[in-house]
């Protein structure tokens, strides 16, 4: 009984359930409370017959886990199994030193034991925040230079007025994406091409001159590094008015670069009004009202459903989304700020690494529960 409370907890309490995950390691912050009740049931036993019960558990919980894991997600994620074990014997020594120590004193135990489970659950929470918290671009990395037409700076200000009362609040997609390496935002490519080394993210920019577009050509060709988000129908919510110029573009204005790539972007099917989990290469991304690419030459390799391609041009590299609102915070946030172990999706993850040489992985990766494709 105690073993099944125990899966039981890592599903519901320990957010599997609820983020579409079967990690272990987020079984670790409630593992104390099935180990002190067994540490009471087993306080008057002697010797190694006090850790059978908890060996057992732990060894049941370990079998449950694997086998959600190998039939949800295809996978045996061993490292987080160990860790997951090694945290619960951990907590089974502690919680049968906790009963043994003045057992028959009164409430003293009892009150030791609350403190136990909730400082237990704060700490396994930050301990896997850290082992989850996905690496930050090695020092010295050139910065990402940026072009974009979504709202990302100064994004909490309707006028310079009221940037000024306020402060300066970036949008928090762009605020993760500094966290991360340098990033250069630009208005225009002409005379701020990306440095060597390198990478481009063109963000659904506003309509860009011919002679920008070929410096885009230009640098992808002789072998640059470039992010495209070009959405058809943008569902980026609009601070302004209809029709004012400050909102984020409807649509993508990237179609003649795209027409001289030999791609073509269509629009999502009316129906698609709901975010949509899609997995590319090991990483959950979670779309909204995402276009396709149903035009793709031989050199591009296509993602969940078309959705997402990777295109070799020239010597360079392009992965090219058809959705500008993978940038939209409610669409990646973690379930509790600045808790990188529960994050809904690895967006964030997924851009650094593609922006960034050897940033964006962690320790530890979340085991997503498998999607059908679409």
């Amino acid at each position: 009984m105690t073993a099944l409370a125990a899966a039981a907890l890592a599903w519901i309490a320990g957010g599997q359930a609820l983020l579409g995950r079967v990690d272990p390691a987020l079984a670790i912050p409630v593992l104390m409370l099935p180990m002190l009740i067994l540490a009471w049931r087993q306080r008057e036993e002697v010797g190694a017959v006090r850790f059978r019960a908890p060996f057992l558990v732990l060894v049941f919980l370990a079998i449950v886990q694997a086998l959600l894991a190998i039939a949800l997600a295809g996978t045996i994620p061993w490292l987080q199994l160990l860790l997951a074990a090694l945290a619960g014997g951990a907590a089974a020594l502690v919680a049968d030193t906790l009963f043994r120590w003045r057992a028959g004193h009164g409430f003293l135990p009892w009150l030791a034991a609350v403190v136990l489970v909730v400082g237990w659950f704060g700490a396994g929470h930050v301990w896997l925040s850290a082992l989850y918290r996905p690496s930050a671009a090695p020092a010295g990395s050139p910065a990402v230079t940026m072009l974009t037409g979504l709202p990302l700076r100064w994004s909490g200000g309707g006028d310079i007025t009221a940037i000024i009362a306020g402060g300066v609040r970036d949008d928090l997609a762009l605020v993760r994406l500094e966290s991360t390496g340098p990033v250069s935002l630009v208005d225009s490519l002409v005379d701020q091409v990306p440095p060597p080394g390198g990478a481009l993210f063109v963000a659904h920019p506003r309509a860009l001159a011919p002679r920008e577009l070929v410096a885009i050509d230009a640098f992808v060709r002789g072998g640059g590094r470039v992010v495209v988000l070009a959405d058809a129908l943008s569902g980026w919510p609009a601070r302004y008015p209809l029709g004012d110029p400050r909102n984020p573009p409807v649509t993508s204005l990237l179609a003649p670069l795209l027409d001289h790539w030999g791609i073509t972007l269509d629009a999502a099917p009316v129906a698609e009004i709901a975010a949509l989990p899609v997995d590319v290469d090991g990483a959950r991304l979670r779309l909204f009202s995402a276009g396709r690419f149903d035009g793709l030459p031989p050199q591009c390799l296509a993602y969940a459903g078309r959705r997402i391609a990777r295109c070799r041009i020239g010597k360079g590299d392009a992965w090219l989304v058809g959705d500008a609102d993978l940038l939209f915070y409610p669409l990646w946030r973690p379930l509790v700020p600045g808790a990188a172990h529960l994050r809904q999706a690895d967006t964030m993850e997924w851009l650094s690494a593609r922006l960034w040489r050897g940033s964006g992985q962690g320790w530890l990766r979340p085991v997503w529960i498998r999607i059908r494709a679409t």
